[in-house]
């Protein structure tokens, strides 16, 4: 109970009376003045956090879609029964338990335009399509996405299988018999049962997408310019580069209100969906 206590202070009770210092302009050091909504205010106003929004939207869309397709393909095939198996789910799965700041470091010396992505394709002959993969404004949004991908396909993976696993065999026999196909057997057994799994990962999914911030602090810090900043990434610089602790906590609070909102949503649709099936 003390340790339970002292988590929730630390991490709820703590940053909850904090969160008084959004209706403020305090620089972190002198007294904070009371300023209403006026924080609130300029992140509607801004350009740069209106477009972190955006990013932020639109790169967490792309992921929840993208690693959810990925792990349940990854499921679907390492459920069978083949030697591999139980290697080939450790492998997919590593990533997920590396230090994201780590896994963005190592991508991004990959993604460098000297970097060994471009070196290989020099040297098998497809030195067109070099590229400046992380300073390039239309590329790097996209390259973060790659890298989320490949870090957290295993943990959608995992979840998918543990779901696949409680399926009784003596369904897939019984609609064999019946002369059901492959596709029937996965659209009338496997996608109702797997319900309660795709609950947990597109969830899951969504509150990591929407609080990035390792990821693309490591590999491009915002840039090139401010075309991957996210909401995460702006309220870190406008906190501890800028000393703007109030406009900070005002970013904090928006984007915890956004997954709030957003999690909390798409939580009772697929319960919803759950009880219909």
């Amino acid at each position: 109970m003390p340790a339970v206590a002292f988590t929730l202070a630390v991490h709820f009770v703590f940053p909850l009376i904090g969160s008084w210092y959004a209706f403020t302009d305090w620089n972190g050091i002198g007294k904070a003045r009371f300023i209403g909504l006026g924080n609130f205010r300029e992140i509607l106003r801004t350009d740069a956090t209106r477009g972190a929004l955006y990013h932020t939207l639109e790169l967490a869309a792309c992921f929840v879609v993208s690693v959810n397709f990925i792990g349940l393909a990854l499921a679907l095939g390492l459920n069978h029964a083949i030697k591999s198996r139980h290697f080939l789910r450790s492998l997919f799965f590593l990533p997920v338990v590396v230090s994201p700041i780590a896994v963005a470091f190592v991508w991004r010396y990959i993604f460098d335009y000297y970097g060994p992505l471009n070196k290989t394709l020099d040297a098998i002959g497809l030195g067109a399509w070099k590229h400046p993969w992380l300073a390039d404004p239309s590329w790097a949004l996209w390259t973060i996405l790659l890298v989320l991908l490949w870090e957290f396909s295993g943990l959608t993976m995992i979840l998918y299988l543990a779901g696949l696993q409680t399926i009784p065999d003596e369904l897939y026999e019984a609609s064999s018999v019946d002369g059901a196909t492959t596709w029937t057997r996965f659209r009338r057994i496997t996608l109702p049962l797997l319900a309660p799994a795709f609950t947990v990962a597109w969830t899951l999914t969504l509150i990591f997408g929407l609080r990035l911030f390792d990821q693309v602090l490591g590999l491009t810090g915002g840039g090139p310019g401010v075309a991957t900043e996210t909401l995460a990434t702006q309220m870190w610089k406008q906190t501890w580069v800028l000393g703007r602790f109030g406009y900070g906590a005002a970013l904090g609070l928006t984007l915890a209100s956004l997954i709030a909102v957003l999690a909390v949503s798409q939580l009772l649709l697929l319960r919803m969906r759950e009880s219909r099936l």
